[in-house]
């Protein structure tokens, strides 16, 4: 993945994880307002596992945008927080299948590239036999949909209480039990792996994170990154998420990423805090300001090595 897409694309691809109030499409009219290639979207209630069918209207609508606020990048929809592929428990396991298919369907529809899926937790089992249960549900899913085109993302976590993906290691273990495995990738998110243990701020601990994640999941496996800062402590394993240069991790952090042209064209989505600052300007326009400024500084530096 890391030489074809840094061939293809030049810039970093950023983007925010934006409402979808008042209708699908206008989550892309503000991604477009915020200079956004890229947004990743909720496709139904995040926190409910029944959703009215999208209408013609809808899909429509949202294609037609896409295309009209020259949104051409990757997007990304991100999946309920009730689904938990691992659960020990048979009727909520498939009531969680049951929620991603139509999730995966919707995304379809709609043309989005990525759905980002939390692995889920073990609870009370072992930690190897909740990953073999993610593992055997994905491939039920990718039975009953042969034909999807949207590819599902094992997300990295904090690895608060049980959760699964808190190593490249678990969310690998996963990837080696999948029947079709181009049909799954996976996202990193910035505040997860710092919580998890991860110390990006360092050099060369961002070089044996990305090492640990080419061994385990292959590079060409990483389609997204979640770009949040963290406000608790390297290794506390607590997703807390913090506003760019705002947390533990710092600027820095985010500096060794965006100087790794491995990761160019992929997407970049912020999760950070929504509301406004200080002087009343739109976070999210504040933390991609700061994105975008360290990207251009890391460019120039590229340039000026090659």
């Amino acid at each position: 993945m890391s030489e074809q897409l840094a061939a293809k694309h030049s810039q970093h691809l950023f983007g925010a994880h934006l409402s979808v109030a008042g209708g699908l499409h206008n989550a892309l009219t503000a991604a477009a307002k915020l200079r956004c290639r890229t947004v990743q979207v909720f496709v139904k209630n995040q926190r409910q596992w029944r959703a009215a069918a999208l209408s013609e209207e809808a899909v429509e609508l949202w294609r037609t945008t896409r295309v009209a606020k020259r949104i051409t990048g990757p997007i990304v929809a991100h999946a309920s927080y009730l689904v938990n592929l691992a659960s020990v428990d048979r009727a909520l396991r498939e009531k969680s299948q049951t929620a991603l298919v139509d999730e995966l369907a919707r995304c379809d529809r709609l043309g989005i590239e990525y759905l980002v899926v939390h692995p889920g937790a073990a609870g009370e089992q072992r930690p190897a036999q909740a990953l073999k249960r993610v593992a055997a549900a994905l491939n039920r899913i990718h039975k009953r949909q042969p034909e999807l085109r949207t590819m599902t993302l094992l997300e990295t976590t904090a690895g608060q209480g049980t959760a699964l993906g808190r190593s490249f290691e678990e969310l690998g273990d996963i990837l080696a039990r999948i029947a079709q495995p181009r049909r799954v990738g996976i996202c990193i998110d910035t505040c997860h792996v710092f919580a998890a243990g991860y110390d990006i701020r360092d050099p060369s601990e961002y070089d044996r994170m990305i090492a640990s994640a080419w061994r385990a999941v292959g590079l060409e496996r990483i389609r997204c990154w979640h770009l949040n800062d963290c406000a608790g402590e390297l290794g506390a394993r607590r997703d807390r998420h913090a506003h760019i240069g705002r947390g533990r991790i710092g600027i820095a952090g985010f500096h060794h990423l965006l100087s790794d042209p491995r990761f160019l064209g992929v997407p970049m989505i912020l999760e950070t805090p929504k509301g406004q600052n200080e002087i009343g300007r739109d976070w999210d326009a504040v933390n991609l300001r700061r994105l975008r400024s360290l990207s251009t500084r890391t460019a120039s530096r590229r340039k000026s090595s090659d």
